[in-house]
């Protein structure tokens, strides 16, 4: 299990249209760091997430800082090799191009408690669930109090590690009153069609559970689309930092 900040310099962002630029500057610098494509690639990869620190600028994403992490054994060998340099992606269709080489690598201390205990977390990237209820097309979740998010996150988390994994995951009531509208439209890709988008949410979290639990879920991610940029977390008490 690893986890890195990749931060550019103070004031200094890089700019981005859709968050798949993102998605395969990473691809681009797990695979330079020793990682095989259906490592970090395809329906049979092995768990990684990431999250893009920084904001938006009307249609444009500045991102200073991303998160990166993952809780298998041989993706966190290459993680701890990637090079700041090999983050970098170029995209002629969308006049795209993100840069890292100038950026700085920090690791990330583990904050899980031993044995038993309690995180409370905020959502770095959107939390991403599907709606199953309608079978006609693709939907997302975008209220956090209408999902049983203890079941729905565990289960998930459950078929990563190939063990029962039991986390009590219940959003900040406090929040969610004082903004019933924390849904997040995410453009993920341009497509023949359009705009490929989908719908996370992000609000605070706390999480209650065994010691490999919650590092599970803090190194993995939680919900779906983990490796698109969604559902990283956290810690509360440090905010949304550089």
């Amino acid at each position: 299990m690893y986890r890195i900040r990749i931060r550019l310099p103070q004031g200094q962002t890089a700019s981005y249209r859709y968050q798949d630029i993102l998605h395969d500057g990473l691809i681009n610098a797990w695979l330079a760091a020793g990682a095989r494509i259906e490592q970090v690639l395809g329906a049979q990869a092995r768990p990684w997430t990431f999250a893009a620190i920084g904001g938006r600028r009307k249609d444009q994403g500045m991102v200073h800082t991303l998160v990166v992490a993952t809780p298998d054994t041989e993706l966190a060998r290459h993680l701890r090799q990637i090079e700041p340099a090999q983050v970098r992606y170029a995209r002629a269709n969308t006049a795209e191009l993100i840069d890292f080489s100038s950026a700085e690598i920090i690791p990330e201390l583990d904050p899980v408690p031993p044995q038993w205990g309690a995180l409370g977390v905020l959502m770095l990237s959107p939390l991403v669930i599907s709606d199953s209820s309608n079978v006609e097309r693709k939907c997302w979740h975008n209220r956090l109090d209408k999902v049983d998010l203890s079941p729905a996150l565990s289960q998930r988390l459950s078929r990563l590690a190939g063990r029962p994994v039991q986390l009590q995951i219940q959003a900040d009531a406090l929040y969610l009153r004082a903004n019933p509208r924390h849904d997040v439209l995410v453009k993920l890709k341009q497509t023949p069609k359009g705009s490929g988008f989908v719908i996370g949410m992000k609000a605070p979290l706390v999480l209650v559970g065994r010691e490999e639990d919650l590092r599970l879920a803090w190194y993995a991610g939680l919900g779906e689309k983990t490796r698109s940029g969604f559902g990283c977390i956290g810690l509360l008490e440090q905010g949304i930092r550089r």
